[in-house]
């Protein structure tokens, strides 16, 4: 039996076998073979298992994003069956004597440079659909298949680390547990898990090895540990105590249908944080009052280019009318600083925690700014909606956006295009925003504190840096007084404040926070309930 220790960012016990996650390898070797035939062979296998799982993403796409999106995955069946792609690999494995990688990694390049040569924009985006088909073939052919759609089962997965746009990606249904080599328990990924209810362990003592893959394994999200080949009397307790747990969530059922309400009967709005469209079962399931953070982005992370107004507005409607009036907040894109996506093209900077990002990218790149506001408004016809922006540092900003706002609402009154009342709010961010929210409270119906990055910036400590664990205090008098500012501020100009950062579900300061006068926490779904129970003893 192997034991290794992470840190928990979520509890919970998981039993199943491990699927060791890697990032594809980019060095392809030239090898030269004598068997033509079975090299061959080799080829058309792996463009069997190729065109299974593209044809599985269409499916899955279609469901979550809609048929334009995935269409790209039907375009991906063309390309893998394109003749000229086919007979440039069989000739160089046949004629050349080289190996399937090396014929599939030429092949891709001198096809994706044919597309980039040609004048017209929609071929030349195609060289990116050429070297993405080539990178899976050869994944699959040397055995590090990356795929999240690969998983044949639930899994527990081990990987050195995740971006938020890998895991946004897995099939949630066979996601037993997540185990990472780096990371940090602030990070978007280790978010990401919690919203998925599932045990999670980040900076685990880990090695990241392929004889790990199909073994069986623990994961104890309790006490930070995941056992590989657990022995009998490991297995016989973790079991007891998985049964336990499992337990004591049901007796958390109880606490549906009941206010979230304190002793003293003060009502606390207790609402959810999601990725996407596919979280709203889970938001439902644990009985949230609404939804107080959808992020955005996470629409912009698992596509290949912007997400068409369509496409967003698809989106927003079906959370919108699955939550059937109740409330629900959207964050406008906030991409920069740890969620990088290709096709904005951002530049490199030395500090991106600080730098281009958030509301940034969307006061400069208005037309991006638009096509989400104009869905966002669309779509909140079929609900109850709130927006909010995130990285406001100053009312000149709040003004900039307004009038975008406007802009957008006179567009759609033009074409007849139905919306409703839509609340208008700022994330709480930075010290700067906290220490100044009395001249930013007049120009918005609420706050929503950010505590992950409030706390990063106010004690200059990264939170995704694992090295500064020890030195990050998310308990710190500073931060604590910047929410007392804040809440106090909001009240004063008759907005509401809320909290959306993980430090909401944190239960040592619930009572705090009812007793600042917060009007609203938005947790991960896995953490209503048990968070109604603590807020209803307060």
């Amino acid at each position: 039996m192997i034991v290794r220790e992470g840190k928990s960012v979520f509890k919970g016990v998981a039993i199943g076998s491990i699927f060791v996650y890697r990032k594809a390898e980019k060095a392809v070797n030239k090898v030269e073979i004598e068997d033509t035939a079975a090299e061959l062979a080799r080829f058309e296998a792996a463009k069997e298992k190729a065109m299974e799982q593209l044809k599985g993403l269409y499916e899955k796409a279609r469901v979550d994003v809609g048929e334009e999106e995935a269409m790209i995955f039907d375009v991906h069946q063309m390309l893998l069956d394109d003749l000229d792609y086919n007979e440039s690999i069989t000739g160089i494995i046949e004629n050349d004597k080289m190996n399937a990688e090396y014929a599939v990694f030429m092949t891709g390049e001198q096809m994706a440079a044919m597309f980039l040569s040609m004048e017209d924009d929609y071929m030349r985006g195609r060289a990116a659909d050429i070297h993405d088909i080539s990178d899976r073939l050869i994944s699959i052919l040397n055995g590090t298949q990356v795929s999240p759609e690969a998983m044949p089962e639930p899994v527990i997965i081990v990987a050195e680390d995740l971006a938020p746009s890998e895991t946004v990606q897995f099939d949630k249904s066979k996601l037993l547990a997540i185990v990472t080599q780096k990371g940090s328990a602030n990070s978007h990924t280790a978010i990401l898990a919690r919203t998925m209810n599932i045990p999670s362990l980040v900076t685990t003592d880990i090695e990241i090895e392929q004889q790990y893959h199909g073994r069986q394994a623990i994961v104890d999200g309790f006490a930070g540990l995941i056992y590989i080949d657990p022995d009998e009397a490991t297995l016989e307790k973790l079991t007891k105590k998985k049964k336990k747990a499992d337990e004591q969530r049901a007796l958390l059922q109880e606490m549906k249908g009941k206010e979230t309400v304190t002793k003293g009967g003060k009502h606390i709005h207790l609402y959810s944080n999601i990725g996407g469209v596919g979280d709203v079962d889970a938001v439902l399931e644990n009985d949230s009052e609404g939804i107080g953070l959808f992020r955005s982005e996470f629409l912009y992370l698992g596509c290949d280019d912007y997400p068409s107004e369509e496409v967003q507005f698809e989106a927003y409607k079906t959370v919108l009318s699955r939550m059937e009036g109740k409330k629900v907040i959207i964050r406008t894109l906030d991409i920069g600083a740890d969620k990088q996506i290709d096709y904005f093209d951002l530049p490199k900077e030395d500090n991106p925690a600080l730098g281009y990002r958030a509301i940034r990218i969307c006061l400069t790149r208005k037309e991006v700014f638009k096509t989400q506001l104009r869905a966002l408004f669309r779509a909140s016809a079929f609900g109850t909606l709130g927006i909010m922006f995130p990285m406001i540092i100053s009312v000149k900003e709040i003004e900039q956006i307004k009038e975008i706002v406007e802009e957008v609402k006179l567009e759609l009154a033009r074409e007849d295009v139905p919306v409703g009342e839509v609340e208008l709010g700022i994330m709480i961010e930075t010290p700067a925003a906290a220490v100044t929210s009395d001249l930013l409270a007049p120009h918005v119906d609420f706050f929503s504190i950010g505590t992950n990055d409030l706390s990063q910036y106010t004690l200059a400590i990264d939170r995704q840096n694992q090295s500064l664990d020890n030195f990050f205090d998310p308990h710190h008098e500073a931060i604590l007084r910047l929410i007392q500012m804040t809440i106090e501020n909001a009240h004063k100009y008759g907005a509401w404040c809320g909290i959306c950062g993980e430090l909401g579900a944190d239960e040592e300061l619930t009572a705090k926070f009812v007793q600042m006068g917060i009007d609203e926490l938005s947790v991960s779904p896995g953490y209503t309930l048990e968070l109604r129970k603590r807020i209803r003893e307060c």
